[in-house]
């Protein structure tokens, strides 16, 4: 009766013909990317987006955008390398987040 599809009826506004901007999407991002729920992975995607996301292209935020719905015990695991990263995931974006979790001292801006 009724269709649970909402992408004919909900577009993502990232461009300019829909109502939004890539700055736009960036701060989304920002916002999504602190406020995942388990703090750990909280801390990692906030601090790497308010370094990073300014200056990622488009293929880099559709990567980033990906991992923010992947589950979070999933991406911790991957991020402290308790489990092998998924070749989908397992890009240039998310070695550099990972490298962010090695730091020696790091600090955390979130």
């Amino acid at each position: 009766m009724f269709s649970t599809d909402l992408t004919g009826y909900i577009r993502r506004m990232e461009t300019q013909q829909n109502g939004g901007s890539s700055e736009a999407r960036r701060k989304r991002l920002l916002f999504r990317a602190q406020r995942r729920g388990f703090k750990e992975v909280d801390l990692i995607f906030g601090t790497f987006a308010a370094a990073e996301l300014a200056r990622l292209s488009g293929a880099e935020l559709d990567q980033f955008e990906a991992l923010l719905v992947a589950p979070d015990q999933d991406v911790y695991d991957w991020l402290r390398g308790n489990a092998s990263v998924p070749a989908n995931f397992d890009t240039p974006l998310f070695a550099r987040m990972k490298a962010l979790c090695n730091r020696r001292n790091p600090k955390w801006s979130v």
